[in-house]
């Protein structure tokens, strides 16, 4: 078996120190499972007790994020299982803490819970979503983290062009085009989210984030880009579609909602500008990728003229969307 004592780096974790690491940090003894999960940035593996106990070991990439950051991440879900909120929070490792470190790599060890995912919700699910949302924000505006990204079209949209640009990631024919749109939308929405209530969100809120266990509720997982955010962010990611066409889906979820905690429908105006942060977000969160072997066969156009045309066309539709939006309004 591999010695920890040898600080194994995020590229070089084998099996034997997977489980060596966990049994060490557990205090308990493991079969030799180690089964890969599919991760675009991680690295995550099922490992089993020999009771049977099912185990998931995650380890964060390196600098991806800070340890302030995937602490602000564990002391959410402990705050929140604390709660009885259904979430799957970290295993206490040694110590009681809940991240730990190998070589460069920090990690952290979560039990195993199984479910399915759901693309359609009935009504009385969009009910529940709603409560379960509200909770998750009740317990995320009791304080702020540490070290996470606050989704603002200033602080958040900003960044992210600024990144793009400064690495020189658009080509020279289309890079005018691209930072003048984003310009624009970050201009024109900017004044809708003064002023509004920013809180812990867990910044990711879409349907495959949420599982459904038989006898259970829902679930909510994955928590890796939580974030400080207006409430209604982890409202328009599960909607089937813009905000016209989702108002039964809307009011089902506002209904659920405002069991638990109040949301000023007024917020409802920040979704459609939300979607278009969102495409930003994701064209840089594939830039930063892109330094990554591997990337190429993930997204093989990425970075082409096609590609920088079909974003500047989306932000572009997606901008025109907004104006008309508040022309009616």
């Amino acid at each position: 078996m591999d010695s920890l004592s040898n600080k194994p780096d995020f590229a070089s974790l084998t099996h034997e120190t997977i489980i060596a690491i966990a049994e060490e940090e557990l205090g308990t003894r493991l079969t030799g499972l180690c089964r890969p999960y599919n991760s675009y940035i991680n690295r995550i593996f099922e490992l089993s007790g020999e009771d049977g106990t099912g185990l998931v070991i995650k380890f964060y990439r390196p600098e991806r994020w800070s340890k302030d950051a995937l602490q602000d991440e564990h002391d959410f879900l402990m705050e929140l299982s604390g709660a009885e909120i259904p979430v799957i929070a970290p295993l206490p490792l040694k110590g009681s803490r809940t991240l730990g470190i190998v070589g460069d790599t920090m990690f952290a060890i979560f039990p195993k819970k199984g479910g399915r995912n759901s693309d359609e919700f009935s009504d009385d699910e969009w009910l529940e979503l709603g409560r379960l949302i509200a909770r998750v924000h009740n317990i995320g505006a009791t304080h702020m983290p540490k070290d996470r990204i606050t989704l603002t079209p200033e602080k958040a949209t900003r960044g992210h062009l600024d990144f793009i640009l400064e690495h020189g990631l658009v080509p020279k024919e289309l890079s005018g085009r691209f930072a003048d749109v984003t310009n624009e939308l970050i201009a024109l929405i900017s004044p809708l989210f003064r002023d509004k209530p920013l809180i812990r969100i867990h910044g990711d809120c879409y349907s495959a984030n949420i599982i459904h266990r038989p006898g259970e509720s829902f679930y909510l997982i994955d928590f890796d880009d939580m974030a400080i955010g207006p409430a209604i962010h982890d409202v328009w990611m599960l909607l089937p579609g813009y905000r016209k066409d989702s108002q039964k889906e809307l009011n089902l979820f506002m209904e659920g909602y405002t069991t638990f905690r109040n949301l000023d429908r007024s917020d409802l105006e920040l979704i459609e500008p939300l979607r278009a942060m969102r495409y930003i977000h994701f064209i840089a969160w594939c830039a930063r990728q892109a330094a990554d072997k591997g990337f190429s066969s993930l997204l093989p156009k990425w970075g082409s003229p096609e590609y920088w045309q079909t974003e500047i066309n989306d932000l572009t539709g997606q901008l025109a969307r907004i104006k008309s939006g508040m022309a009616i309004k």
